[in-house]
Parts: structure tokens; sequence; C-alpha cells
């Protein structure tokens, strides 16, 4: 590797670990001015309206996102087009949290006098406690870093790091005082991947009526192996007479059979080549749960129950039903 290229190289580690510096300093800060803005978000009857200018608004636009999505209603104002009309968007029952390193940008000083006329409470993440934002400010969270990532200490880095940082740990510690589920998660993600994994439920993809394979202890290895065929799982149930679930018969069960009983296979039943105690899942279930006990298993199919407490086999899902859904 050329000289250029390995200092390069220590330029970027250089930049992680100032970055990751500066976000491990907050962590001291986290104290009773962090408890007062979460207690004025927590109490808001609206929205958080989060503003900024340059690189802190578009932290404030991620920051908005993550409220949004994790319970919290949020959207982004951008502070230049609020002061053409946009602040009208701005409701008494809202809280403003501002972002602003300097706590000078003009664009936002320029909406406070609003902010106060509309009496909406008014959370500053600066890196200048004693700036006008942080003067004017309800709740101050403070955001400074030793210096930037940038050799030059001019470019925004480690400062935009430090406020997406303070802003995480606001949207984590309100989903957590929400009590946020996995299913209100779901609700808010019904796109792609994510929102299928959230939200497709076994029901939604599992075989049912005729599409099920099952025989009877009694059934004989060429009824075992025409219903196997028929039914295109790899796999039988073998229920009882009450209609209970005793055992499976897999293209394993059935290859060992074979090679065990040779001419005798004709006779051999299900009973006989099962095995016992098959894994299940609920109907109810997310599907990537049952993705989950396939690959803890080493299975490709699950029988599935009515609920968790029944024994009643509804259906039976297919780990090829997983992947034509496009859970993974």
């Amino acid at each position: 590797m050329s000289p250029i290229k390995r200092r390069l190289l220590e330029v970027a580690r250089r930049t992680i670990r100032a970055e990751a510096e500066a976000v491990a300093d907050l962590e001291k800060r986290i104290g009773a001015a962090f408890g007062r803005a979460l207690e004025a978000m927590l109490q808001c009857r609206g929205k958080v309206v989060v503003t900024g200018m340059g690189k802190s608004g578009l932290v404030g636009q991620k920051i908005a996102s993550t409220l949004a999505s994790t319970g919290t209603s949020a959207f982004f104002l951008h502070s230049a087009e609020a002061a053409h009309g946009d602040v009208g968007m701005v409701r008494p029952e809202d809280v403003v949290l501002a972002l602003s390193y300097s706590g000078e940008t003009r664009e936002l000083l320029d909406l406070l006098p609003t902010f106060k006329l509309i009496k909406v409470p008014l959370i500053a993440i600066t890196g200048n406690t004693d700036s006008t934002l942080a003067k004017r400010a309800d709740v101050v969270l403070d955001a400074q870093v030793a210096r930037e990532a940038c050799p030059l200490n001019l470019a925004p880095t480690s400062s935009t790091t430090a406020a997406l940082a303070l802003g995480d740990a606001l949207a984590v510690a309100l989903l957590e005082a929400r009590g946020f589920k996995e299913q209100d998660f779901a609700t808010l993600h019904p796109g792609g991947a994510l929102g299928k994994r959230l939200l497709l439920k076994v029901s939604d993809l599992m075989r049912t009526g005729d599409e099920l394979p099952r025989v009877g202890p009694d059934a004989k290895g060429t009824d075992v192996l025409m219903e196997m065929s028929a039914k295109r799982l790899g796999i039988t149930g073998v229920f009882d007479e009450r209609g209970r679930l005793i055992g499976c018969v897999s293209d394993g069960d059935l290859r060992r059979g074979l090679q065990r009983l040779a001419d005798k296979f004709i006779d051999t039943t299900a009973a006989q080549m099962m095995t016992k105690g098959p894994k299940t899942i609920e109907a109810d279930a997310l599907a990537a749960r049952a993705l989950r006990t396939m690959e803890d298993n080493n299975i490709t199919v699950l029988f599935v129950t009515a609920s968790p407490r029944s024994t009643k086999i509804v259906g039976a899902l297919h780990l090829h039903d997983i992947l034509k859904a496009g859970l993974i």
C-alpha cells in the first residue's frame, strides 16, 4: 500500500475516533435538562416540531422522522421557509425542538418571537449554552464537542453526529416511556422487508384444507409416498382417529424406511416410520418467528395450531412460502 493510501486510511480512522468520542462525551450530560425535555414531549398534546438550517436542518429531518416512526407525532419545519409563512403550522399544543450548533443561526432566531407569541415550549439542541437560542429556550440540551473531526475544525462532523445521537436518545427514551411495542412499530412501517417481517403472520402464508398433507397411523408406505407427492411439501402429518397430530413423516424418514425395510416397505405403516412430536406454531404468530423456529431446528415445515394452547392443526407452513412472500 502506498504512503498516501496509508495516510488517508489513518485520516478515516481518526475521524471515526473523533466522532465516537464526541458521542461518548454526551452520556455524562444526560441529566435534569434531558428529563425536562422528555417531560415536555410526553405532555405534548400536539406534535413535536423539529426545526433547523443547513447541516443542523438535515439532522433535524432525521430526528423528526425517527420520532414519528417510534410513536411520537413529529414533523420537520425548515427555519427559512417557516419565516415565510410555514410557521403557521405550529400550534400552542405543540413543542418545538430547535437545532443550531452555534445557537446564533439568523433564520432560526427570527422565529423565536413567534414561538413566544404562540406560547409553545422551546427545546434547544446547541453546542453553545451561552448563545441567544440557549438563553431563550425553555430547555437546553448541550451538544458541544471538543472539536470537529474535520482537520480544519470547520466542517460540521462531530457536532452533527452528537446532535443526531441526542435526537436518537430522546426518541428511544420516549419509545420506552410510551410502552411502544413491536406491533406498534409494524403499524408504522407497513412497506418493504421490515414491514413484512413485522406484519405477516403464519395464517397469511400457511397451507390449509386439501393442501394440508395428512395420513392416518395405519397408512401404508405407498399411501404415505403418494400423499407426500401430491401435496409437495416434503412431509406429511400423521393424525390419529381423533384428528390429533401424533407425528410426521418427512422425506428423510421415508428414505430411511426404504433402506431399512426394503421389500417390506409396502406393508410398513406411517406410525412405524414417523417422527413423534413434530414442531408446531400458532396461526397468529409472526411469520418471522416461524422462520427463526425453522432455522433453529433445521427444518423446512411447521404444522400450524389454531392457538398457542390448542392442539388442533389448521395448516402447514413451508420455508418456500416464507421465501415467496419476500420475508428474507
